[in-house]
């Protein structure tokens, strides 16, 4: 099994905390050298620009070809989608709002209204203290620079608290319904003490979904018509889509079919990657993945959803993270295919899913990158960002393992 790096430990954002366990290591977080296989596979995207801790990358669908960075410590940046570029501007600062004391806090999700030419908003998913919670907040572009924010244009949505540091999700995507989808870790610690993850009560523990355009009830949102739970006179969080979720750190929305993609981080033995749908419970903490947990325990999973696919911490490989189904023109051989990667190990894979029932994975490259995100641009191409502050794209050897 490889060693897990030291910095792994003081900056983990998605392997599991608590009981589970850690290890040193000889992984390290420098670009691949020049000449080598692993460089030919994945090259720097703007070598020219460097980023602390960049955990999304991401485009605002306004056909202006710039690119959106997020850092964890709070700081969104701007630049023109040029690999030659050497510029890039402060889009927003929220380091005095947010709390990135601990390994897995900080502001985690940025995503553009469908309608953001016209409108300007944006939303963003950060952690703050006093008490810790998770907020998740819309701002304006600013009316007289579309590369700067207002700051002072903030509206909270909806806020709910963190038993823990570790485990907050912090995703946001808008689905091809126009709603806003927001993914919500089980709370932290290890093994979900409270059992979040099958309590409908709570928003841990789950995906939620909002209307951000039809404010209802005292509300900053809405209730989409065809939640699972709208209405309903059991208590349950009317907000939320599906659950039984530990830690989905990224999901993406097939460009082509809109099926909803999610990659959710394990416990002790393996990790899991998910279509989810509405209304659909995915298990934890009754299961992690497939099996029963704890690991030997017998379970009835009857009613629970069951990862399309999934693979074990047995080769080293600890903490996944979501990526997309390419939909770019510039890679015609991943057409189709699920990219996405594993933060501890480096390794990234292509899935086939074109068989459900007979899934196949494929590894393009074993990298030694701790691989916080996937993103694309709008043209559909692909990126990844790194926690050595670098940001990649596929080079001219990725297909070459799917020959």
């Amino acid at each position: 099994m490889k060693k897990i790096f030291y910095l792994f430990i003081s900056l983990l954002f998605f392997a599991a905390c608590g009981t589970e366990s850690m290890t040193d290591s000889d992984n390290t977080n420098d670009p691949p050298d020049n000449g080598d296989d692993s460089e030919e596979a994945i090259v720097p995207a703007f070598p020219n620009l460097s980023f602390d801790r960049p955990l999304r990358i991401l485009h605002p669908g306004d056909q202006t070809n710039r690119l959106f960075v997020v850092e964890q410590r709070g700081v969104i940046s701007v630049f023109e989608n040029d690999p030659d570029t050497e510029q890039r501007s402060t889009f927003l600062n929220l380091e005095s709002r947010v709390n990135d004391s601990g390994n897995e806090q900080g502001l985690l999700g940025l995503a553009f209204h469908p309608d953001f030419e016209s409108n300007g908003y944006f939303y963003v998913n950060y952690t703050a203290s006093g008490p810790d919670r998770t907020v998740i907040s819309r701002f304006s572009v600013s009316s007289g620079d579309p590369n700067q924010a207002n700051p002072d244009s903030e509206l909270i949505l909806l806020t709910y608290e963190q038993p823990f540091s570790n485990h907050n999700g912090g995703h946001l995507e808008f689905g091809p319904d126009g709603y806003l989808y927001i993914s919500s870790g089980d709370g932290g610690s290890g093994g979900d003490p409270e059992n979040n993850g099958q309590d409908r009560s709570t928003l841990l523990g789950a995906l939620l979904r909002i209307d951000v355009d039809n404010p209802q009830n005292g509300n900053e949102y809405g209730i989409p018509s065809d939640n699972p739970f709208i209405n309903n006179d059991q208590g349950y969080r009317e907000e939320i889509y599906a659950w039984g979720l530990r830690n989905p750190w990224r999901f993406s929305f097939d460009a082509d079919t809109g099926e909803l993609w999610a990659a959710d981080v394990g416990q002790n033995s393996r990790e899991s990657i998910y279509i989810i749908e509405n209304g659909k419970n995915y298990g934890w903490n009754i299961l992690e993945g497939s099996a029963c947990y704890p690991s030997g325990d017998s379970c009835d999973k009857t009613g629970l959803e069951l990862p399309l696919f999934e693979y074990s911490h047995t080769s080293g490989d600890r903490s996944v993270t979501g990526g997309y189904v390419y939909r770019g023109d510039k890679w015609p051989g991943l057409e189709g295919l699920y990219i996405y990667g594993d933060f501890v190990s480096g390794r990234i894979w292509a899935l086939d899913a074109s068989d459900p029932a007979n899934p196949v994975n494929t590894e393009l490259i074993d990298t030694s990158l701790n691989i916080s995100s996937f993103g694309t641009d709008q043209n559909n191409e692909l990126y990844l960002c790194a926690f050595n502050g670098q940001i990649y794209r596929p080079g001219s050897a990725i297909l070459e393992a799917l020959d």
